[in-house]
């Protein structure tokens, strides 16, 4: 499953932060990003499904793909996290968290490995991260964005609660904008 994403901010009660936590669930282990994620991000970014919905990053070589990192990283607004399966540490998936600079509100993002979709695994690192952040922030509303082409994606955010919200159109690209509330987000948990 993989979910379009660019320059990572998030913005709160008009402040800019970071956002560095720890997250854990019963199966995984979601953990902040670092340099040593080098070999896992580079062959996340040029998996088939990466290109084809997120886009061509060109990151070819460990050297790369640590430079990659460490601009994310530089960023004190961006958030990226690495999912890793807990019981062997095997990295999966990226969660990631901004604000775009053409949407209102914060953005929520995701891509992981082929061999490792459909078992439930970006649904729980994505509804553990959309937990964490609106409580933690008192977030009013969060967003998501994705190619209309990306179905996987989108029957993901229709699970996590989010709703067809809008059509933009970025850089010549159509995106299909995705939101929820954080009051709709409390009453998704509550039935889940």
């Amino acid at each position: 499953m993989l979910w379009r994403n660019r320059n990572l901010k998030i913005r709160a009660k008009n402040k800019k932060m970071r956002i560095q936590t720890l997250l854990t669930t019963d199966r995984l282990l979601i953990e902040p990003l670092t340099v040593n994620d080098n070999n896992f991000i580079l062959e996340l970014v040029n998996t088939d499904g990466w290109i084809k919905f997120i886009g061509n990053r060109n990151v070819t070589s460990q050297v790369e793909a640590t430079a990659y990192i460490q601009k994310i990283i530089d960023n004190p607004n961006s958030t990226f996290w690495v999912v890793k399966i807990k019981n062997n540490q095997t990295k999966i998936g990226i969660i990631t968290f901004m604000k775009r600079d053409y949407l209102e509100h914060n953005d929520i993002g995701f891509a992981f490995l082929p061999n490792f979709t459909n078992n439930g695994y970006a649904y729980e690192a994505a509804n553990t991260v959309l937990k964490n952040v609106t409580q933690k922030y008192n977030l009013s509303h969060i967003f998501a964005t994705t190619v209309p082409e990306n179905i996987i994606s989108i029957k993901l955010l229709k699970k996590l609660g989010l709703f067809f919200d809008k059509e933009i159109e970025v850089e010549k690209e159509k995106l299909y904008v995705y939101g929820i509330s954080n009051d709709k987000l409390s009453i998704n948990e509550i039935t889940k």
